[in-house]
């Protein structure tokens, strides 16, 4: 969960937002709030110091609307205390958890002055003004059929044609969305019936912006999707463009170091892709490709619509193209049904590929979807002690694959201050966190670092040879 946090100038009105969830809908976020700058908003510091909160919901997770409904019931209280104080407060729920739960949600939680599906966001002017016009009513005394402004529709136009240039790069590097949705619906997923079906932008937006964000100081770019080498987006000259291609397209940018890309299905990894990570120094040798299990059983009860033959192959074919290449994945345990033998499946396939990092979660049962009404649901003892097995050979792995590039001098953009005192802190190519002592002057830059331990999440370094000299004189 992160916090969008605020400009230093001052203004009038000022927005809050709080992200949950994936770095789509971190990206969403920033978006919503280049948005409202448009309309005379600026970021406040906390929910106390704004005149609009948005809460972007992620549905993935067990629990996840009722984390909502938690903080929603907090944004409630201070509500009451601002209008008792004669100050407005607007609350709006966006994100995955508004698109699902829709009305649920106002009814729930009266407070709710606005509900707006992830597609929909781009129509914030037209929802804060219809709820401006509500609370204008109710203070009349005026009685309404209906509390909260609610926008859950896939509209037919897309929401990027709608939204403002991007304003802003945190520390040399930037999200860019380029596909959403997804048309696989893997058995135990919401995001088909959130995010809806699969949809790429065009090439020629997606160069605009990413010109957009590098002149505003990007250095590195990780495009974003459901299925994000799904992307099949319309070309300059009308043919459809790959996501190899805009990969070659994207490195031809001037200033631009790094690309990566994220996240992956297996059936969308072809040749083109697996030559690009070859080919195109800027494209990181770091891959996120979600596997979920070992078991061809348990594949084709999830639909994934490929098994475990077609994964190692893609991960031989990978390592051949790119020998330095990090592969991460998504797992679950304890799907309905799993045997000792699916999981041993999957413990034999983690220990056949060796992840340099890896998600490993107990499955939950997510409502709608047709993994939630199927029969053999595994008991949480069980869940846990297979997720507790699983994660002990994924920490080996990491840990292992750190301790691998101790005594190498890698390239590391540096991203923030780190929690002591006079350290900073970056990623390698390879994604990996490594902290030392430096200048906060190096943030946003890319700096070369000698690794001097391997930890099981980060690594240690310190600043090498002309890099160290120039920031001690």
């Amino acid at each position: 969960m992160t916090d969008v946090r605020p400009d230093a100038q001052r203004q009038h009105r000022r927005v809050f937002i709080r992200t949950y969830g994936c770095q789509m809908n971190v990206y969403d976020s920033d978006r919503m709030a280049d948005l409202l700058r448009s309309l005379g908003y600026r970021l406040a510091e906390s929910v106390e110091h704004a005149d609009l909160a948005v809460l972007n919901t992620c549905h993935i997770r067990e629990h996840a609307s009722e984390k909502v409904y938690s903080e929603l019931g907090r944004l409630r209280d201070v509500k009451q205390e601002r209008h008792e104080a004669g100050r407005d407060l607007t609350i709006a729920v966006a994100g995955c958890v508004a698109q699902a739960e829709g009305e649920e949600i106002v009814r729930r939680q009266p407070a709710v002055d606005i509900v707006v599906g992830p597609q929909a966001y781009h129509r914030l002017p037209e929802l804060l003004a219809e709820a401006e016009r509500k609370a204008a009513l109710k203070r009349a005394g005026k009685r309404l059929p209906g509390a909260g402004v609610l926008d859950t529709d896939f509209p037919a136009e897309s929401k990027f044609d709608h939204l403002p240039t991007p304003h802003g790069v945190r520390a040399g590097s930037a999200f860019l969305s380029i596909q959403e949705g997804c048309d696989k619906f893997c058995t135990f997923c919401v995001v088909p019936y959130t995010r809806g079906a699969e949809y790429s932008r065009p090439a020629v937006h997606v160069l605009a912006e990413a010109r957009a964000l590098v002149a505003a100081g990007a250095i590195e770019l990780t495009l974003l999707g459901q299925n994000v080498n799904a992307y099949h987006g319309e070309g300059p000259d009308g043919s459809t463009w790959s996501l190899a291609r805009l990969i070659t397209a994207l490195a031809g940018i001037e200033g631009l170091a790094r690309l990566r890309y994220t996240t992956s299905h297996p059936r969308d990894m072809d040749d083109d892709l697996i030559a690009a990570h070859r080919d195109v120094p800027q494209l990181m040798p770091y891959l996120h490709l979600p596997v979920q299990s070992g078991s061809d059983r348990l594949l084709a009860a999830m639909n994934r619509r490929h098994g475990r033959d077609l994964f190692l192959g893609l991960v031989d074919r990978l390592r051949a193209a790119r020998p330095d290449l990090a592969l991460s994945s998504d797992f679950i345990v304890g799907f309905p049904g799993e045997s000792d033998a699916d999981f041993d499946a999957t413990m034999q396939l983690v220990d056949r590929v060796g992840f340099a990092s890896a998600f490993s979660f107990k499955y939950s049962r997510r409502p709608g979807t047709p993994g939630s009404a199927l029969p053999d649901q595994i008991s949480e003892s069980v869940k846990s002690a297979r997720l507790a097995a699983l994660q002990s050979l994924l920490a080996e792995q990491a840990r292992a694959f750190n301790q691998s590039k101790v005594g190498q001098i890698v390239p590391v953009l540096f991203a923030e201050t780190g929690r002591k005192p006079g350290q900073i802190v970056g990623k390698t190519p390879w994604l990996q966190s490594v902290h030392l002592d430096g200048s906060p002057r190096l943030i946003g830059r890319i700096a070369e670092v000698r690794v001097t331990a391997g930890h099981t999440n980060s690594l240690a370094g310190e600043l090498a040879g002309l890099m160290r000299a120039e920031e001690a004189a």
